[in-house]
């Protein structure tokens, strides 16, 4: 953040729709709470952006999406980016935090069909509605594999680009169905398009899915210090345990691993991990449930309990043979 008389925090944001809304929405948010100041966005292609003819396990995961964003970031031309969680790799670059993850949205994977011949967006009550043989549009690994688990007879194909261009090809015929993040079509004001909310017993979401967050410089305290308002302690809980227990996996979007973490009405956490073969032919998982004391908003230690209790899901998976399938996923890049 610039010092001047009415300082100024830059926010980098790719340009699609989506991550536009996203970062109009945290811009809105500051605005509300700080009126002394301004906040412009800085639009930025990225290379995730740029490729759309591979799946993005094949040309290096979702960290693709924000490399331009942390350069901008670590350069002075940005003070803060606004990030979907999900696509955030582990690891970020030296001095660079993930400073607010914000209440998080709708966390569930969304089944959408092409719409009916009056228009309408037809709505169906189980996967086992879509007809055998079906084409579902998915370029993530973890939907396939949990999709083969359900449904052997369903085929996956590639599906890249923003929400409107992948709307798009399914309304054009392309496929039988796609699946989206629940979160993005309710931001982009498409709610009205989720033919089925895919429970999580049958499909777990990806890690973070549904949280947005903001990466800042580590040192940028006057940032940071404007930001606070805008964590959601209760979400970052869950996501941090989720993020951990990727992290142990040394998991990313190339390989299907999913993980999903909720607060219980007596203090407790409970997440769940699965990782699986890319084919579908095995899928392993393990939960476990932790109770703390989550009262005080500012208590470490309840974080350090959520990423121990995600370690612990992870070295569960590992001891079942989760190595071995992670390894063949990263092996068939």
């Amino acid at each position: 953040m610039t010092d001047s008389s009415t300082p100024t925090i830059t926010i980098a944001t790719r340009k699609s729709p989506l991550a536009l809304w996203q970062a109009e929405t945290i811009r809105n948010a500051l605005l509300q709470l700080h009126p002394h100041i301004a906040v412009e966005l800085l639009p930025m292609s990225t290379l995730g952006d740029k490729i759309l003819d591979a799946p993005l396990a094949k040309v290096g995961g979702k960290g693709l999406f924000v490399k331009e964003l942390e350069a901008a970031l670590l350069d002075g031309r940005a003070d803060i980016a606004v990030h979907s969680t999900k696509d955030v790799p582990m690891a970020l670059p030296e001095g660079l935090t993930l400073g607010v993850i914000c209440e998080r949205e709708d966390p569930l994977d969304a089944l959408v069909l092409p719409l009916a011949p009056d228009g309408s967006a037809p709505n169906i009550t189980s996967l086992d509605d879509l007809p055998i043989g079906a084409i579902v549009g998915t370029s993530s690994l973890r939907r396939q594999c949990q999709l083969q688990q359900l449904r052997p007879d369903i085929k996956c194909e590639s599906l890249r680009g923003n929400v409107n261009t992948r709307l798009a090809k399914l309304d054009e015929g392309k496929y039988d169905a796609i699946i989206l993040a629940a979160a993005g079509l309710r931001r982009l004001g498409f709610a009205d398009r989720i033919s089925y909310a895919i429970k999580p017993q049958h499909l777990l979401p990806a890690v973070a899915q549904g949280a947005l967050s903001i990466e800042l410089r580590s040192n940028d305290a006057a940032t940071q210090a404007l930001l606070q308002p805008l964590h959601h302690f209760d979400s970052a809980l869950c996501v941090l345990a989720e993020r951990a227990m990727n992290y142990r996996l040394q998991g990313g979007c190339q390989v299907p691993i999913a993980g999903f973490a909720e607060l219980g009405a007596d203090n407790s956490i409970r997440l769940e991990g699965r990782v699986g073969a890319i084919d579908g032919s095995e899928l392993l998982i393990e939960q476990h449930q932790i109770t703390f004391d989550v009262g005080s908003h500012n208590d470490a230690q309840c974080i350090a309990q959520a990423e121990q209790l995600g370690e612990t899901i992870a070295d569960r998976l590992l001891a079942r043979g989760a190595r071995v399938l992670l390894d063949q996923a990263y092996d068939n890049q």
